[in-house]
């Protein structure tokens, strides 16, 4: 079996600009100095509501930060998801590829349509069923 040595592709020289921004942003998201830093934000805006009267522009200042946050958070996870997502869908063809006994028709499955992917469920739940029956005539005999 050849082993294939697959290469990160440098960010700077090769990747588009949107997914190593999103992969530098959701490193440093999901850090704790950031929810550190964003726990001390949300405390220093607490704390500075009694000198502000508690007015609305002091509640609007938390509610458009966060809302912008939010709205960016959105596109951040949804690029890790999908980047995620396809490396473990790679990972898994090349599983069922190395496989002598796999069905190679597994591979990329997920390119299917909803009706392929319908049916080659039925057809599992049909090997599933037919499995539980052999199981439960050799428990029985």
């Amino acid at each position: 079996m050849a082993n294939h040595q697959v290469q990160a592709k440098n960010p700077a020289s090769g990747m588009h600009w949107f997914g190593a921004l999103s992969a530098s942003f959701a490193r440093l998201a999901g850090s704790p100095v950031t929810f550190a830093l964003a726990m001390a934000l949300l405390v220093a805006w607490a704390l500075s509501g009694p000198y502000f009267g508690f007015s609305d522009t002091w509640q609007l200042v938390i509610n458009t930060a966060t809302s912008i946050v939010t709205f960016l958070i959105v596109f951040l996870i949804q690029n890790t998801r999908n980047r995620d997502a396809r490396a473990l869908h790679l990972k898994l063809d090349e599983i069922i590829r190395s496989i002598k006994r796999a069905e190679n028709e597994m591979i990329n499955i997920e390119r299917l349509s909803d009706e392929e992917l319908a049916e080659l469920t039925e057809r599992y739940d049909r090997i599933r069923c037919e499995a539980e029956k052999r199981r439960l005539q050799q428990k029985a005999g």
